[in-house]
């Protein structure tokens, strides 16, 4: 035991001793920076502990923090820092913008942890792009400065959404970086992001709802009931658009009262389930009585249709009340069910979502105005029950 003991005690020892290479130390002429001769490219600063990468290629020095003041640590990202460097700078800045830009599709295209979906969006962004920057393609990459980056970005911020802007900014700035543009020159880096404010939510109230189904329906248009039914499918499903379309008949399961949903959100390089199960709610139910055929394929559509935007938009129109789209009908699934008493966390697995209710505190935490106005109903600074009160009445008894 005294041995173990001694032996404990003497490697503790060893461990608290300085590194060689920290014990020669140098400190720069102006007292700020410490040096490791034995570790090329390693500096400190010494005001704060912070450890940096130091190195020069083709004659330009790059520093940049290692976010660490542990120095076995800093040692050890060290090897990845140079290798990033180095390998930004193996690529020489060459040709035009439009050249770059053929190179980063035609990655693009061969990314295999991308969905086709994803590949799609960004294409799009790359349109809007060259569509709003006439000139870029002509322009050589190393000459685009910052001040070209922000005069286009002042313009595309006002004609486009912020999640398209930051997109679109994010798309930007890899092709500059295929192009050879190291991470430090990149102009593009020096334009700030947009914040993404959440959608104000104006939903239908339940006879507003009714009352889009009825215009639907009675349109006469040639599938105006299949576009009524699949307004239903959506709002009872909490279903994205791409989902619901996937839907097929072997999928419902009247036994458990579940429908299997293809997640249309399951990123490829993730473990995220590809199906999640969405309970049969009542309204839903008779929806699915009222479409299933005598006889049917199971891998035949639930829904006739697969979209049906210009009716939602008309039906609007006619009863007056603000448009509504395919996935206002998935928030309004939502509204409802946390207006039924379901809770958060148990709304966001049925939506799909894998952060434990996060988003659906942050888009959802809210009351609509006819339930709210039912609520404030139920507030009461009296001292004596009320029949209006039937929670205080409770407590009292």
């Amino acid at each position: 035991m005294l041995v173990l003991m001694t032996t404990l005690t003497t490697d503790a020892r060893r461990d608290t001793k300085p590194a060689k290479s920290m014990r020669d130390a140098r400190l720069s002429p102006d007292g700020k920076w410490r040096s490791f001769p034995k570790v090329p490219n390693l500096v400190q600063y010494v005001g704060t502990g912070t450890y940096f990468g130091r190195v020069k290629i083709d004659g330009k020095v790059f520093r940049e923090s290692l976010d660490t003041d542990v120095f076995t640590t800093a040692k050890l990202i060290l090897g990845d820092f140079i290798k990033k460097k180095r390998k930004r700078a193996a690529h020489p800045v060459t040709g035009t913008f439009a050249a770059a830009r053929a190179a980063y599709e035609t990655e693009l295209a061969a990314d295999h942890t991308l969905k086709e979906t994803g590949k799609l969006y960004r294409r799009k962004c790359i349109q809007a792009l060259i569509r709003s920057w006439s000139e870029l393609d002509a322009t050589h990459p190393a000459k685009i400065t910052v001040a070209d980056c922000r005069a286009w970005a002042a313009k595309f911020a006002v004609a486009y959404s912020p999640s398209v802007f930051n997109n679109t900014l994010g798309t930007l700035r890899m092709v500059l970086e295929r192009a050879g543009i190291g991470h430090d020159e990149n102009p593009a880096l020096k334009i700030k992001r947009l914040g993404v404010k959440p959608k104000e939510l104006h939903l239908p109230e339940a006879g507003q709802f009714e009352g889009i189904l009825q215009t639907v329906e009675t349109s006469g248009a040639g599938r105006a009931r299949h576009c009524a039914d699949f307004i239903r499918f959506l709002a009872f499903s909490g279903c994205r658009l791409n989902e619901a379309r996937l839907v097929r008949w072997q999928d419902v399961n009247l036994e458990k009262m579940e429908i299997r949903v293809h997640n249309s959100k399951s990123a490829k390089t993730t473990n995220k389930p590809e199906f999640r199960f969405v309970p049969i709610i009542p309204p839903m139910r008779q929806l699915i009585e009222k479409l299933k055929p005598a006889s049917m394929s199971p891998e035949s559509p639930v829904c006739a249709v697969g979209e049906c935007e210009k009716s939602l938009t008309r039906a609007c129109k006619l009863l007056g009340i603000p448009r509504i789209t395919h996935h206002d009908l998935r928030h309004l699934f939502a509204t409802r069910c946390i207006e039924s008493g379901v809770d958060i966390p148990t709304v966001s697995r049925w939506l799909g979502h894998s952060d434990g209710g996060a988003l659906a505190m942050k888009t959802y935490g809210h009351l609509r105005r006819e339930h709210s106005a039912a609520m404030a109903q139920r507030v009461t600074f009296d001292s004596q029950p009320t029949a209006a009160n039937p929670a205080t009445n409770n407590a009292n008894a």
